[in-house]
C-alpha cells in the first residue's frame, strides 16, 4: 500500500520551498532595482542608462481629473464600486436561508500620477501589479422599501428581501506610494512606470525596504514549513516501510515455524503400521503443528470450529 500521507507532505514541502525560493529571488531583485529619490533625476537617467530600466519610486497619487465618488464623497483615481442584493429565500425544505445576488460591478480609472514635489511619473497597468489593493472607501447596507405589495409578491415568489449592501473601493489622490518598474518615455516624452517585459513590478503603500524585508519574512517562513513537512512525511514513509518490513519478516517467521513444525510431526511418526490404523483425520492431526497462529509462540490450548471443516488453533492469552 503507497503511503499517501507521506507522499503528500513531501510534495507540499517541495511546493513550499519553490514558493520560498521564488520569494527569495524576488527579494533580491528589489535589493538590486535602481533606487530614485527624487523623480527628477528619473530623466536623467533614462538619457544615461541602457534600456530597460528597473527603478522604485515613490511619491503621491495625483490626477488632472480626478473621479468624485458618489457614496464615500472621496476623489480618487481607480473607483471601484459594488453592490449586492440579499434576501432570504424559501428551500424545499420549508425553511428560510440568506442568499445574495450581485446587481452592479463597475470600475473607474482616470489617468494618474506620482509626484513627489520635484517632478511627476505617470503609471500605467497599476491594478495588475503585486502588492496593489484598493482600500474600501464606504461600505453600506441600504434596507429594502417595506412596500406591501412589493412584499406580497416576493413572498409568493418564496422572497424576503432584505437590502442592498454596497462597496465602493477607492484609490484616492493624495496616497503615498511606492512603484517598482520599467521606467520608460511615452510618444510625447512624458516619463511612465510600466510592467517589465521580465522582472518585478510592485504597487504599494509600502516603502521598498518594507516590501524587501515582507519578502525576506515570507520565504523563511515557507523555509520552515518545508522543512517541517519534509520531516513529518519522512517519519510517515518510514513509518510505513517499517511496518510493511516487520509484517513481511512475521509472515516469512510464521512460514518458517510452521514448515519446521510439521517436519517435526512428521519425523517423530515412524511408526507406519500405527500410522496407517488412524483415521485420515487424525493423520491431519498429527500433521499440525502445536503453535498458536497468531503469537507463534505458545502451544495453543484451545479451537475454534465453525461449522465447516476447519478451525482457529490459539493460545488463551488472546482469545482467553
Amino acid at each position: 500500500m503507497i503511503p499517501w500521507g507521506g507522499l503528500s507532505c513531501c510534495l507540499s514541502a517541495a511546493a513550499l520551498y519553490l514558493l520560498g525560493r521564488s520569494s527569495g529571488r524576488d527579494a533580491e531583485i528589489l535589493k538590486s532595482v535602481t533606487r530614485v529619490n527624487q523623480l527628477k533625476e528619473l530623466a536623467q537617467l533614462l538619457d544615461a542608462e541602457i534600456l530597460p530600466l528597473i527603478v522604485t519610486i515613490s511619491g503621491r497619487v495625483s490626477s488632472e481629473t480626478p473621479i468624485n465618488c458618489e457614496f464615500s464623497g472621496l476623489r480618487g483615481v481607480i473607483v471601484e464600486e459594488t453592490a449586492e442584493q440579499h434576501f432570504l429565500k424559501h428551500n424545499d425544505a420549508g425553511s428560510w436561508i440568506q442568499d445574495s445576488a450581485l446587481m452592479l460591478s463597475m470600475s473607474k480609472e482616470v489617468p494618474w500620477y506620482l509626484d513627489d514635489g520635484t517632478d511627476r511619473v505617470h503609471v500605467v497597468g497599476a491594478r495588475g501589479a503585486s502588492g496593489f489593493a484598493l482600500p474600501v472607501g464606504i461600505e453600506a447596507f441600504e434596507e429594502s422599501g417595506r412596500s406591501l405589495v412589493r412584499g406580497t409578491l416576493d413572498y409568493l415568489q418564496g422572497l424576503k428581501m432584505l437590502g442592498v449592501k454596497r462597496i465602493e473601493r477607492v484609490l484616492p489622490v493624495g496616497t503615498s506610494l511606492t512603484v517598482v518598474g520599467e521606467a520608460a518615455k511615452d510618444d510625447v516624452g512624458a516619463i511612465r512606470i510600466q510592467r517589465p517585459h521580465k522582472g518585478p513590478f510592485y504597487v504599494s503603500p509600502k516603502t521598498i525596504d518594507q516590501l524587501i524585508a515582507n519578502l525576506g519574512k515570507w520565504a523563511r517562513w515557507y523555509k520552515y514549513a518545508s522543512v517541517g513537512l519534509t520531516v513529518f512525511g519522512a517519519y510517515l514513509i518510514a513509518k510505513h516501510a517499517i511496518r510493511y518490513i516487520l509484517e513481511r519478516r512475521r509472515r516469512s517467521e510464521l512460514q518458517r515455524r510452521v514448515l519446521a513444525a510439521a517436519a517435526k510431526k512428521s519425523g517423530q511418526n515412524n511408526d507406519v503400521e500405527k500410522a496407517d490404523s488412524l483415521s485420515d483425520g487424525a493423520k491431519k492431526d498429527r500433521l499440525m503443528p502445536d503453535l498458536c497462529v497468531i503469537c507463534l509462540e505458545q502451544e495453543y490450548n484451545a479451537v475454534f470450529v465453525p461449522q465447516i471443516k476447519a478451525g482457529i488453533w490459539h493460545c488463551r492469552k488472546h482469545f482467553p
